[in-house]
């Protein structure tokens, strides 16, 4: 039986060091999805080959119940001795802005990303994990899902919501040994912050300075793991100190 792990968005970033990371530390084999980032997909999936483990590149949007759908049906089909033991739901976009001055789309396109993204793929695995009695769901949110941020209304809307979920889904399914946990990552440091004042923003930080990618796969790491079975329905604030 080949153990899989499935991280949404993970092509790049923080996605790709929670491949990375599951990969080496527990061995999975690595289900990379991306969505339009072809290239980024197969450089993680060869980095991880390089490191002696396994992975393999699903293309598709998380934000569209129908590409999920085939997309993981047909995965399925062609590997039908495969279980998915672990999700990472880590898909996410922004389109910042005042509230005042936000378009639907920018609202929308966060939202179906985020939430509905948490929702279209956690659900096709959900019934599988109940029957195998164990699963490690780990989504993804933000320090603007857990305090709000100002000019980012939709994206605090979108991973506040799944803070939620993630609390209510822990309930659920804790008795057939499936943790649901979220993790939420203040600034690190990837092409999502790039373009940050890091210098200035680093005076708000008790730890006077940006997180590593790779000290969030870290995390997730531990809590995808077996050590981690008492944990549930917990959102984890790593940020440096700055809200928690």
């Amino acid at each position: 039986m080949k153990k899989c792990a499935l991280v949404t968005g993970g092509s790049r970033g923080i996605g790709k060091a929670i491949c990375l990371k599951l990969a080496k530390d527990l061995q999975y084999h690595i289900l990379i999805n991306y969505q339009s980032n072809e290239a980024a997909a197969l450089e993680t999936k060869q980095l991880i080959e390089n490191e002696g483990g396994s992975a393999e590149i699903l293309g598709f949007n998380v934000a569209s119940l129908d590409e999920t759908q085939v997309a993981l049906n047909s995965w399925k089909e062609t590997n039908p001795e495969a279980v998915v033991e672990v999700i990472v739901n880590n898909a996410g976009i922004t389109r910042d802005g005042l509230f005042m001055w936000m378009q639907p789309n920018d609202w929308k396109n966060v939202i179906d990303t985020s939430l509905n993204g948490f929702y279209n793929v956690t659900n096709f695995f959900i019934q599988e994990m109940l029957r195998s009695k164990y699963g490690r769901i780990i989504n993804m949110v933000s320090v603007s899902g857990v305090k709000g941020t100002p000019g980012q209304t939709n994206y605090s809307a979108a991973k506040g919501a799944l803070v939620a979920a993630t609390k209510a889904l822990a309930q659920e399914v804790a008795k057939r040994k499936i943790t649901v946990n979220a993790v939420a990552p203040g600034f690190i440091k990837t092409d999502m912050t790039a373009d940050l004042d890091e210098k200035e923003l680093t005076k708000m930080i008790p730890a006077n300075r940006f997180g590593e990618a790779e000290e969030v796969a870290d995390l997730v790491a531990f809590l995808a793991s077996k050590k981690s079975g008492y944990i549930t329905g917990e959102i984890i604030n790593i940020n440096g100190g700055i809200y928690s």
